[in-house]
């Protein structure tokens, strides 16, 4: 417990006889804005990674969403926190489907549901247009990205078709096919691959190599869509990826680059995915794959 209490900051804030929990990650992130994950009383079962002051936050700059599932069906982030702490750092805000982890404990309960995803949309759009909410006019609601790892990418296909949604980012994940559907854990969404169909927005597979589990559906998703832009990266660390690692390792480097380029228009991030000689192309391990209108994307 010592090490923990040196990388976090806890507290417990009480509204109206609720106990509202609260904790800063890695002394909130590396971002230029500092981030607290935490409880809202508004929204049951959910983590919220947001930066810890808004006052810079407003009509001129709002908070793009990224929503997020996480592996295993887990109804909390206790694997991906680090991630998702990093990513809200640099000005998002992050809805996690679950219980905020107070340690580094794995959490045990009831599986998270294809639905919490859906909550958290109706969320985002509630408490921006709420005068007594923090949030009010606060969050891009034209600049949303639905995500998740293993289970919480199936969550995410599961749900791609919500007109809401700008981009989805798929993490060591992929939708199961007729042959292979048997090595899929019980509880776990399971559309078919027609699903894909229903995909709008340019979508991003972010797997771990071929010794990521989920490798195959992933690759096999990524070759089977060429209506929408869409890319396939990996980095050879297996299926679970680096969320554990300090500030989510490798991983939230190109999450991050995603979220920035799809969300914000940073024309300096779009430069990791952008031609051959990209980015993560150039970046130690790393491997991309595009299909052919990837490149419409601006």
């Amino acid at each position: 417990m010592k090490r923990l209490f040196i990388t976090s900051v806890f507290a417990t804030i009480a509204i109206a006889g609720f106990a509202q929990k609260s904790r800063i990650v890695e002394d909130g992130g590396t971002g230029p804005y500092k981030a607290i994950m935490k409880e809202d009383i508004s929204l049951a079962e959910h983590t919220i990674f947001v930066p810890q002051n808004l006052s810079s936050f407003g009509k001129s700059q709002k908070l793009p969403v990224l929503v997020w599932g996480n592996g295993a069906c887990n109804n909390s982030p206790f694997e991906h926190y680090k991630f998702l702490n990093e990513i809200a750092s640099y000005g998002f805000i992050v809805v996690a489907t679950g219980f905020i982890p107070m340690d580094d404990q794995p959490y045990r309960g009831a599986m998270s549901t294809t639905e919490q995803q859906l909550q958290a949309l109706d969320w985002v759009f509630s408490v921006n247009s709420d005068p007594n909410s923090p949030y009010f006019g606060k969050i891009d609601l034209k600049n949303i990205c639905v995500s998740g790892m293993s289970c919480g990418g199936l969550q995410t296909l599961y749900n791609c078709a919500d007109k809401r949604i700008t981009c989805l980012m798929i993490c060591n994940s992929g939708l199961f096919n007729q042959q292979n559907a048997s090595q899929a854990v019980g509880g776990m969404p399971m559309p078919p691959k027609e699903k894909l169909k229903e995909i709008h927005s340019p979508i991003m597979y972010l797997l771990g190599g071929e010794s990521d589990i989920a490798y195959g559906n992933g690759m096999d998703d990524f070759h089977r869509i060429n209506h929408v832009p869409s890319c396939a990266v990996n980095y050879p660390v297996g299926h679970g990826g680096t969320y554990g690692q300090p500030h989510g390792g490798e991983f939230a480097v190109v999450a991050l680059a995603w979220l920035q380029w799809q969300l914000k228009g940073d024309k300096e991030a779009a430069k990791m995915f952008k031609g051959s000689d990209c980015g993560i192309a150039k970046r130690d391990k790393w491997t991309i794959e595009k299909n052919a209108k990837f490149n419409t994307l601006k």
